[in-house]
């Protein structure tokens, strides 16, 4: 119910879009490039034991080195299930503030990237999505050197807010 004047300009109505799905992406990668990508299926919660099993899984494909991984819940990585898992892995974690993007290679190297590549497309469906994240000019095109300067940056970050104290590093 709306009031208004007679003389009052008609009332626009907005269209009706679809909602926007999202789609959950964890991705471990190292100097070399991208180990495991796993996408949260609809419905599943990303918990401590589907951590776990993640860590398992991208266990299997390391045989020596690290790699990186970002996911926006903290509690996952510290909860009981995945730190049990990170010890049996034979991990080693590097302790950092939790939403510290500036200390996370995926959030200040490889996800600017992958957004630049996405911006403005729609996709019909999941499949659509994760083809274009994997494929040409995403992810799965992206030369070594790609991520061994995303290491090296990490590097100098993280020397730089040891240099002053863990404060907030600049990018």
């Amino acid at each position: 119910m709306e009031w208004k004047h007679a003389t009052s300009p008609k009332t626009k109505k907005f269209k009706a879009t679809r909602s926007t799905k999202k789609v959950m992406m964890t991705i471990f990668w190292d100097s070399k490039g991208v180990i495991h990508t796993d996408y949260l299926p609809h419905g599943t919660t990303l918990n401590g034991e589907y951590y776990a099993k993640l860590l398992k899984q991208v266990r299997q494909s390391i045989k020596v080195g690290f790699c990186f991984t970002r996911t926006t819940h903290q509690s996952v990585h510290t909860s009981r299930v995945a730190m049990t898992a990170v010890q049996e892995c034979g991990y080693e974690l590097l302790s950092h503030p939790p939403y510290s993007p500036d200390l996370a290679p995926s959030d200040f190297h490889l996800f600017p990237r992958l957004k630049k590549h996405l911006r403005g497309r729609r996709f019909e469906d999941d499949d659509e999505l994760t083809a274009a994240v994997e494929g040409t000019r995403g992810l799965g095109d992206q030369n070594v050197d790609f991520y061994r300067s995303g290491i090296s940056d990490w590097q100098t970050r993280w020397n730089n807010c040891v240099e002053l104290g863990g404060d907030y590093v600049e990018k």
